[in-house]
């Protein structure tokens, strides 16, 4: 589709070839013009630089590279998220995983956040939370850039490291609290070769081995970094509630169970630590 200057914003709207609330959002993003906008001035037409900008953006969206990185920002949590094909983009089952820290979280309690990427976990806690001291790690420079960005841009106060897991917090350091979103995909799982993940930065969707290395190192590694009656909570692959309920078994953790997802998926598996 060749997208010409002097075609209305009506027009467009009906006749791009994507859904059409992708329709609405590159819209949005090549005319500067806000939803409500669209509608109230549906008769404008487009000038040649929003006409050749809708269509490089068009043909990204044709080509597969995710609406999320095209327009560089996705809404989590009711707060608006920079992203980059340096983190992954944050999806709503991750809510869960917020929401369960949130209750679980006591007054002025301290979270630890585990390959935070965006942010999205400890900002969305810490903004929700301000009388929590919220901390977030993470082995990429550039996804703290990205989390150091949206925690500054909603107000959210996070103190982030560069850690290689638990590697840069203290020894005594301690939490009443850690929550992660850690890669979980196994190696060779089909579902890395489509849709969103072939854009997605490989190490924070896959341990390049059976799914678990990451959690089991995370559950290993927790309960030195836990007060007493501490939880753990971590968000996992469909299928994978009862390896993860099996390792925080093994690991000495109390209450442990699963929780589901809007889709009744089991997505989040924690614990505690013995009080």
């Amino acid at each position: 589709m060749i997208i010409q200057p002097g075609a209305s914003l009506r027009e467009l709207q009906a006749s791009l070839p994507l859904d059409p609330l992708e329709n609405r959002i590159l819209l949005c993003h090549a005319t500067g013009l806000s939803r409500v906008q669209l509608i109230t001035r549906a008769e404008q037409v487009l000038d040649e630089a929003q006409a050749a900008r809708l269509q490089a953006l068009v043909q990204r969206r044709l080509a597969g590279e995710p609406i999320a990185y095209i327009v560089g920002q996705r809404e989590f949590f009711g707060l608006d998220f920079e992203v980059s094909e340096a983190v992954l983009i944050p999806r709503p089952d991750t809510e869960l995983i917020v929401e369960l820290a949130i209750e679980r979280l006591p007054p002025q309690g301290r979270l630890l956040d585990m390959g935070t990427g965006s942010g999205a976990i400890a900002v969305a806690v810490a903004h929700t939370r301000p009388d929590a001291a919220v901390t977030a790690l993470d082995l990429s420079d550039a996804a703290l850039d990205v989390a150091r960005r949206n925690a500054a841009n909603n107000g959210a106060r996070v103190r982030f490291l560069r850690s290689d897991w638990f590697d840069a917090l203290g020894a005594s350091e301690t939490f009443e609290l850690i929550a992660s979103n850690p890669p979980y995909i196994a190696a060779g799982d089909e579902h890395l070769s489509q849709g969103d993940l072939r854009f997605e930065p490989a190490g924070a969707l896959t341990d390049h081995a059976d799914g678990l290395s990451a959690l089991r190192a995370i559950v290993a590694g927790a309960s030195a970094h836990l007060v007493p009656g501490g939880w753990l909570l971590m968000e996992h692959g469909y299928d994978q509630a009862a390896s993860v309920r099996a390792l925080l078994d093994a690991g000495g953790y109390t209450e442990v169970q699963s929780w589901r997802d809007l889709a009744g998926i089991e997505r989040v598996s924690g614990g505690r630590t013995a009080a």
